[in-house]
């Protein structure tokens, strides 16, 4: 094909400046340079109106990455204050193959009074979370995730006592065990996503 060349890059690669060409995609800017976002053969495509793009592709087999607006599950690795930090493992029903990192800040959990939202009432670490991506971070910060909709949230959580809880409203769910409630930003779950 014209105009096109090709090499293998690791992940992380410095690929060249932003005044030599405009980043595509499997890459990210940073500092006036193009780094690939992931390892895989380097595209460097010319273009008739300006700068050649640069792009990543992975090979054949190549990996599903995550894409704004896909639906993804994840599983919650640690919470504090401000975001959840998960680790995302589908894209709809299909498994990756290496993990990519989320943050699910806490402006992005619900669509109403997001000022009054509590990370700790919403997530805790191990809850397995759909959620929707809503940006590509660069190689540092991850993606974000919002659970703004009503069908995203928590889909399986396990109770202090190890049961895996039942949803009894939108921001509870109860462990059959011991009876005790928790506060859970609960996804109502679609059919297609409830075979856990």
């Amino acid at each position: 094909r014209a105009g096109l060349s090709q090499r293998v890059c690791p992940s992380g690669e410095r690929l060249c400046s932003t005044g030599e060409a405009s980043a595509g995609s499997g890459t990210y800017t940073r500092h006036g340079f193009i780094f690939a976002s992931l390892a895989g053969c380097l595209e460097k495509r010319s273009e008739e109106s300006g700068l050649p793009v640069v792009s990543v592709v992975r090979d054949a087999e190549s990996q599903l990455l995550p894409d704004v607006g896909a639906v993804v599950t994840c599983k919650v690795c640690s919470i504090n204050s401000r975001f959840a930090k998960v680790h995302i493992l589908y894209i709809g029903s299909t498994p990756l193959k290496s993990t990519f990192r989320g943050t699910i800040r806490r402006e992005d959990i619900r669509a109403t009074e997001k000022d009054k939202v509590e990370v700790y009432k919403s997530f805790r670490p191990g809850d397995i979370v759909l959620a929707k991506v809503i940006s590509l971070g660069d190689a540092q910060s991850n993606y974000l995730l919002s659970t703004a909709e009503n069908e995203l949230g928590v889909v399986v959580a396990r109770s202090e006592a190890g049961a895996q809880m039942v949803p009894i409203s939108w921001c509870e769910m109860q462990c059959p065990r011991t009876h005790t409630k928790d506060f859970r930003k609960v996804a109502r779950v679609q059919p297609e996503f409830l075979q856990t």
